[in-house]
């Protein structure tokens, strides 16, 4: 069966390379006669795949040695509630940022276990833009400042990351590695990896080995950051399979010239889609034009059963995963650096052929 073109929000689209050298190794990796997924995660082969997977992630980010790289379970929701219970001392207060649904979360998890100063909320706004300078109303003693690079539901991003007196710490579940950022600007950045790292079931929380030492006394030891750090990610048993595809991942960014690469190609590929939208008025894209998320394009039609009909049609010419957040409804196309131009450019042209069919 031929592969279909997959628009799927999470998890996504993996690069069939890294699908194919998967399938290569599945009954035997190496030639040691097992599958990753049977090996110890106390083996020499599973400490090398676990070294790589960290070597990957510090040569695409230019991650410096100050900052520890950490693989969790849990994914970043999971870090939602790790990320107050570590960096937020007793008494104090955090800022956050909320652009979304995303945002959303890190905030009510927050505040189960301390103060959060919402420093401005799109909410007013249906979440269809990123503040600027100006709106944000952070604290001059905050602990951090906490925001969400790119919101998948509502299809914003930060284009440019706040200047804060406070630690950043940034969300970037659904744009990491997709384009480049300087990662000494943050103190923290956290991901789940099942948009652009590999399969579900794991997080990679690149964080400021200094920063981790504001760890309170009261909180487990499962839960801190520093016994993560002193085990290299092997304190409990890791997610294998998931550590084992990051690693194969990264060699293919790197392969194909590594984030600079796929940031030019993910700006061309979203380009192509937000040129339909704008070409007429049969599109409605209700983002505000600066905060366009180049890995989450959303969009509306005149009414719900026109959506629906785009959505059967689509799935029906082989392109899944069009189908907006339950929450807002729509129409979402995420196009994460896996998913091929060519994929693009065929929605693109089924997208005039609607127009002139249903326009």
């Amino acid at each position: 069966m031929a592969r279909i073109h997959n628009f799927n929000a999470g998890p996504a689209a993996m690069p069939l390379e890294v699908i194919e050298k998967a399938r290569e190794e599945l009954t035997d990796l190496g030639g040691i006669g097992m599958s990753v997924m049977e090996i110890s995660h106390r083996s020499r082969e599973f400490q090398a795949i676990v070294d790589g997977a960290e070597a990957g992630i510090r040569r695409l980010m230019k991650v410096p040695e100050d900052y520890a790289v950490l693989f969790l379970q849990g994914g970043a929701s999971l870090q939602f509630a790790m990320l107050p219970l570590n960096l937020r001392r007793p008494g104090k207060s955090a800022d956050y940022v909320d652009t979304g649904s995303w945002a959303t979360r890190a905030v009510k998890e927050a505040r189960i276990t301390g103060p959060v100063n919402v420093a401005w909320s799109g909410k007013a706004d249906r979440y269809a833009r990123i503040p600027g300078p100006a709106e944000l109303r952070l604290l001059p003693d905050a602990e951090y400042v906490h925001i969400c690079s790119n919101e998948t539901i509502g299809g914003i991003r930060w284009t440019r990351f706040p200047e804060t007196e406070a630690p950043l710490v940034v969300d970037m579940s659904s744009d990491i590695l997709s384009r480049e950022v300087d990662i000494t600007r943050m103190a923290v950045a956290y991901a789940g990896a099942q948009k652009n790292l590999g399969p579900s079931g794991l997080a990679v929380v690149i964080l400021r080995r200094d920063l981790a030492q504001r760890v309170p006394e009261n909180v487990p030891l499962f839960f801190r950051y520093t016994t993560h750090i002193a085990d290299g990610s092997l304190y409990n048993t890791p997610n294998t399979w998931a550590i084992y595809m990051l690693k194969l991942t990264c060699e293919w960014m790197e392969a194909r010239g590594g984030v600079a690469a796929m940031e030019r190609e993910n700006e061309r590929k979203a380009a192509t889609l937000y040129q339909v939208l704008d070409s007429s008025d049969f599109w409605n894209s209700p983002v505000e034009a600066e905060s366009r998320s180049i890995m989450n394009v959303v969009w509306r039609l005149g009414t719900e059963e026109l959506e629906a009909r785009f959505i059967a049609e689509t799935k029906a010419a082989g392109m899944v995963g069009l189908k907006g957040h339950r929450s807002v409804g729509g129409i979402r196309a995420s196009i994460y650096n896996a998913v091929p131009a060519a994929s693009v450019e065929a929605l693109a042209e089924f997208m005039r052929e609607f127009e002139r069919k249903n326009g």
